[in-house]
């Protein structure tokens, strides 16, 4: 840098990959600014246990200011990125132009609809916390309304509820919108029967997780089947329309609620100068995670493509922490004016959780399923959770709901201020009552 000038280093987006980042660089001889929409940092993967009532929002939702409160040299911005200028190395949001020396780009990745017709207006979305309430909504009131409906096929078009999608996100759903039914609504509301409800899972290929060993996924659809889960396989969507479901061979499935997870791409800033894309509109990235015309901006995490034996690295937390932690290591070797260091991903597994003593796991070593599988998961889920209250408040829910004790955040809750009554009416295109 000229001068005594302390380097700038700007980081966008305070998912897994950016606040490690971030964490990773404070306290040293930088400027860091980190830029986020949200003050919070949100735990994705559990955010399916909030959309089905077994955690509260604030569990999962950790204040980003809290965790960088003892980082002196780490500025934090609630702005929404504009634009960055490669050229004049800025990043510019609504109110204000934010000059760096080194960039990291961790903007993650939100829903791909695959070209699919109308599966973005109708269908709910849980890629974000705001999502997962949203969704919890849509569930407790369809209980609610086919408590009080004498219409057999209309109460039996609002215990609808379809899954489009049958990865880790689709199947740890399913499972989860099962328990919640079984565990609590059909106490709560007596005058809907279980067999009523039905929960369809929708898969385009002819496994469910296709990330995992096929035995493994063999498993996951056995346990979903046992606990009532329809899972159809091969079935790919053609179009979805308001409350229905169109699928290639014709057949129509009606629901009161669609749920996607077919999918995800990456959620790209927009920027000066045409990067280099691939799959899934992921910036491309060399072997140390360096964008190819701009050795000082590294993007990491959803939003990057690196591949890795030939084959592209999946957007996992895991992937995003190793990542965060390699561009960051690099801009220390920059500043020392070294070479970056490529990065290697360090595989330490895989796992999902379908229902209670229900998960499969992949390790190094082994192959788990059963309760091994579930606690595998929950112990790592629960030693990433960020924040010690956190991960004591989950921890107890989890042992409450292990006894099939009801769960707590059944509540219907208004959402930006709106009144949600049995007598308003769903706005499929704006998906708020």
């Amino acid at each position: 840098m000229k001068g005594s000038r302390t380097p700038r280093v700007v980081i966008i987006g305070a998912g897994f990959a950016g606040l490690k980042a971030t964490q990773l660089l404070g306290n040293s001889a930088l400027e860091i600014s980190l830029i986020d929409r949200h003050n919070y940092h949100s735990f994705i993967p559990l955010l399916y246990q909030v959309a089905t009532a077994q955690l509260s929002p604030e569990q999962i939702a950790y204040p980003i200011r809290q965790a960088l409160r003892k980082l002196t040299n780490v500025r934090f911005i609630v702005a929404e990125v504009k634009r960055i200028d490669f050229t004049e190395r800025v990043v510019q949001t609504e109110d204000s132009a934010i000059a760096y020396d080194y960039l990291i780009i961790a903007t993650g990745s939100q829903a791909k609809y695959l070209g699919v017709p109308g599966a973005a207006d109708y269908t709910f979305g849980i890629r974000t916390l705001p999502q997962a309430i949203q969704l919890r909504t849509r569930i407790i009131t369809c209980f609610e309304q086919a408590q009080q409906e004498q219409d057999p096929t209309t109460k039996q078009h609002l215990l609808t509820f379809i899954i489009v999608g049958g990865g880790t996100t689709g199947v740890e759903l399913a499972g989860g919108i099962s328990e919640l039914i079984r565990d609590t609504l059909v106490f709560s509301y007596p005058q809907i029967n279980p067999e009523q409800v039905r929960i369809i899972l929708i898969q385009s290929g002819n496994c469910l997780l296709p990330k995992f060993p096929k035995r493994l996924a063999k498993r996951a659809e056995i346990y979903l089947r046992k606990i009532g889960v329809k899972v159809h396989l091969n079935t790919k969507v053609s179009a979805v329309r308001p409350n229905i479901v169109h699928l290639e061979d014709d057949t129509e499935i009606e629901a009161g609620t669609i749920i996607w997870t077919a999918g995800i791409e990456a959620a790209k800033p927009k920027t000066s100068a045409d990067l280099k894309i691939a799959a899934k509109e992921k910036i491309v990235v060399l072997s140390t995670l360096q964008l190819p015309e701009y050795p000082e901006v590294y993007a990491v995490g959803d939003v990057a493509y690196f591949e890795q034996n030939d084959r592209p690295l999946i957007g996992v937390a895991q992937v995003a922490l190793q990542q965060g932690t390699a561009a960051a290591e690099n801009i220390q070797l920059q500043l020392q004016e070294m070479p970056a260091k490529p990065f290697i991903y360090n595989h330490k597994g895989r796992a999902a959780i379908i229902a209670r003593n229900a998960g499969v796991a992949k390790t190094n070593k082994c192959n788990l399923t059963g309760l091994w599988g579930w606690l595998l998961w929950s112990l790592v889920h629960l030693y990433y959770l960020p924040g010690k209250r956190n991960k004591i408040e989950v921890l107890l829910n989890w042992i409450f709901d292990y006894f099939r004790l009801p769960r707590r955040y059944c509540q219907i809750l208004p959402l930006e201020n709106e009144e949600i009554s049995l007598d308003s009416e769903f706005d499929a295109e704006t998906k708020k009552w």
